[in-house]
């Protein structure tokens, strides 16, 4: 018994009843001197491996077999005592103080046999926890935006009573004209718009919600009266009644200054801006410094309600064009290839050329005096610079690779084929994008509230103002992380959802009578053992994204003190992330696929994954890497053709708009839910594959051992030349052994 454990084992010993134990330190005794045996076999095994080439089954590899048979029956009786024991064996005591995944070189565990799809454990259940509390945190927030925020007043405006307009309003204490029914006044009117100030980002001009915005010059009290009895706008004070406009000596106070010029309403923030070529200098220049001063948290909310409508609108032009990617990739034919690939070379040249021809546009245009004009051009150079590149690159890996889009073909025609027996695939990234639009539009909620959060103050003229809250940037950014997190690990659930179903599909030995209910099974399977599997990968994924946004937002910061030596630093460090969470998404991918054929843990799935894959032919990998190239060009298509609507929806409405993040948005967006919906074949692709090698390094098709794979598969493989390896490979692997061809052997 081992030295780190004796303690506690010691403790428990007298609760113990004495005979079984006994009998367990019998069993543990046997097994250890017939697996010291057993390596001796072995390595008589290795050294005769060379001189008896032409009989492998020696009486030594017999031996070895007969001492497994014996091992495994010893095993389940060892298994029996240890359940007659208890809490208080010495399996009972490891679970019981958290040691259960502790495992010593001499461990009875090493020489589990592991079964596809039979053998289950709950896996990275602390990381499961852990995932918990973060949204616990979460909740918090919300509750906390919820309770402290009001969207509403970053984008319909506000008086300066507290009322925000477009709404009905709750009374706000010490504000006597708080509280009123703004439903039909949404505009935002300044009694002095001539002469603004902004003392500490406040406009100190009072401010009023009005119905309409006065179309005319208004000279006087009697043009301000007549103005609100025919157009039903009221331009003075809410307690002041029309009839009282020229009645009341402190009118002149209560009501604009005269002239009042004529004025037009604007579209984002809802105010009446004057149209007077004096007034309107003097309101713009206001205007766009306040603007220009606001934090650029708050200049993204405000584009992002600005463009909520053309946001939700290419949303789904994304999830059309998604779905019809995928029904085309199901009954994909050469004709369908070779049209995708033009859709996308012409897609890219378009967008690029489009792009630059904005930022012409944009950088010629004199009228550019906002910080947001200016942020548009900036960010539409830099986009320009990444499309131009992205497109260069990928039409010079369609060029090299053209000539095996046959080979293509037939690949998706074998992953069609595989779908075929499972149909319900198709609709799993329908629920998916589902889970992820509702998540997406919970989130900007709470995020729109948190931007907005503060108490409302009232002035001792009855006036209300509002107060950021401290600790508001800190929750955002928490907010943030869980926005990378969740997303991440829904899609994760996606693929160890899809790579269950057809793991369980491939290790069935009747092909024409696919098991019953695949993918309910996979679901079922996931939540009840491999949760936390999936919540660790995803979160390894968040937390190498996480360095690259910090990454961007320092360079953004010091983007102004022009070191070229410091934004070289930032901008290789910004690549060598973005390629470490590549390499990291690709290898979680095929951990989840071995954690649904073996039930291991994440790490320990990972580990066999890499393992398999180094074993196999280099070419074999080759085959899923440019059929995921097809799937990337799908991709493609769809955000080029996505973002290419938002620039044109985008480009008919520039005023005061910071729609470069609206835009990077529906680019996101439009990514998201195209690889939500084409990773069914990805998965499926690189799930098949895996499978495949697992089968070949552990079966050689005897009757004995015969292969899982479909001869589809099998034919396509060897067709391709990837096959030969991994038989030369096999012929000089040492025996392992397999009684009915249905267990896998632990792969180190």
């Amino acid at each position: 018994m081992d030295a780190c454990i004796q303690p506690v084992c010691e403790k428990c010993q007298n609760s113990i009843q004495e005979h079984e134990w006994t009998k367990l330190q019998n069993v543990n005794a046997t097994l250890g001197d017939y697996r010291n045996e057993t390596r001796r076999c072995n390595a008589s095994q290795k050294n005769a491996r060379d001189i008896i080439d032409s009989d492998p089954k020696t009486s030594c590899m017999n031996k070895s077999r007969s001492i497994h048979e014996e091992i495994k029956q010893l095993t389940d009786h060892s298994q029996e005592i240890r359940e007659d024991v208890g809490l208080f064996g010495l399996e009972g005591l490891m679970n019981w103080f958290g040691l259960g995944g502790w495992d010593s070189g001499d461990s009875v565990s090493e020489l589990r046999e592991w079964r596809p799809v039979i053998y289950r454990k709950c896996t990275d259940t602390l990381w499961l926890l852990l995932f918990f509390l973060f949204w616990a945190g979460l909740m918090f927030i919300t509750g906390y935006a919820v309770m402290a925020g009001a969207a509403e007043r970053l984008v319909l405006g506000y008086d300066s009573f507290g009322n925000i307009c477009g709404r009905k309003n709750t009374p706000v204490k010490g504000a006597p004209l708080s509280g009123q029914d703004m439903t039909n006044k949404k505009y935002v009117f300044f009694l002095n718009s001539c002469s603004l100030e902004t003392p500490n980002l406040k406009i100190s001009s009072v401010s009023l919600c009005v119905s309409s915005c006065p179309q005319e010059q208004l000279n006087s009290l009697e043009d301000l009266q007549s103005f609100a009895r025919n157009n039903g706008s009221c331009l003075c004070i809410y307690n002041l009644n029309i009839s009282s406009y020229t009645l009341n000596p402190k009118a002149a106070e209560l009501c604009p200054a005269l002239p009042v010029p004529p004025s037009k309403s604007f579209p984002l923030f809802n105010r009446c801006v004057p149209q007077n070529p004096e007034c309107y200098s003097k309101y713009a220049s206001v205007l766009i410094r306040m603007v220009n001063e606001m934090d650029v948290f708050h200049r993204i909310l405000s584009g992002i309600l600005a463009g909520r409508d053309t946001v939700i609108g290419l949303s789904v032009l994304a999830l059309a064009f998604s779905f019809i990617l995928v029904l085309a990739f199901r009954f994909i034919r050469t004709l369908l290839v070779h049209t995708l690939i033009a859709l996308v070379v012409f897609g890219l040249l378009f967008v690029s050329g489009v792009l630059w021809w904005l930022y012409y546009d944009y950088k010629n245009d004199p009228s550019t005096e906002l910080e947001t004009e200016k942020e548009n051009v900036k960010f539409l150079l830099g986009y320009a610079i990444f499309s131009t590149i992205v497109t260069v690159i990928l039409i010079s890996l369609i060029v090299v690779l053209r000539k095996r889009l046959q080979f293509t073909i037939q690949l998706f025609r074998i992953v069609g084929k595989i779908i075929g027996r499972i149909p319900f695939l198709l609709f799993q990234p329908l629920w998916t994008f589902l889970i992820l639009i509702v998540f997406w539009v919970f989130w900007v909620a709470v995020l729109l509230s948190l931007g907005t959060a503060g108490t409302a103050q009232t002035t001792p003229g009855g006036q209300v103002e509002y107060r950021a809250l401290s600790g508001i940037s800190y929750m955002a950014w928490y907010h943030f992380v869980g926005l990378i997190w969740t997303s991440e690990f829904i899609l994760a659930c996606q693929q160890m959802t899809i790579a269950g179903a057809v793991v369980t599909c491939y290790f069935n030995r009747n092909k024409n009578i696919p098991p019953p209910h695949p993918v309910l099974s996979s679901i079922s399977v996931l939540f009840c053992h491999h949760l936390g599997t999936a919540v660790k990968g995803s979160l390894l994924i968040t937390i190498l994204r996480i360095p690259r946004i910090v990454l961007l937002y320092l360079y953004n910061i010091l983007e102004q003190k022009e070191s070229a030596c410091a934004k070289c630093l930032f901008k290789c460090c910004f690549c060598w992330f973005w390629s470490q969470e590549s390499c990291l998404r690709y290898f979680n991918q095929h951990a989840y696929t071995t954690t649904a054929i073996n039930g291991t843990s994440f790490c320990m799935s990972a580990k066999d994954a890499v393992s398999i894959f180094a074993k196999s032919s280099a070419k074999l990998a080759s085959i899923s890497c440019f059929g995921d190239f097809m799937l990337f060009l799908g991709k493609v298509f769809v955000v080029c053709f996505t973002v290419f609507g938002g620039l044109m929806a985008f480009n008919y409405h520039r005023e005061l708009q910071a729609w470069v993040v609206p835009l990077l948005l529906i680019g996101f967006f439009a990514y998201l839910m195209s690889h939500s919906f084409l990773s069914v074949f990805e998965v499926t692709a690189d799930a098949m594959f895996l499978c495949f090698a697992i089968d070949m390094e552990t079966n050689d098709g005897s009757e004995e051992k015969p292969y899982f794979v479909d001869q589809e598969l099998l034919t396509f493989v060897s067709q391709s030349n990837k096959l030969t390896e991994g038989q030369r490979h096999r012929s000089t692997r040492p025996f392992q052994d397999n009684e009915d061809g249905t267990e896998l052997q632990p792969m180190t």
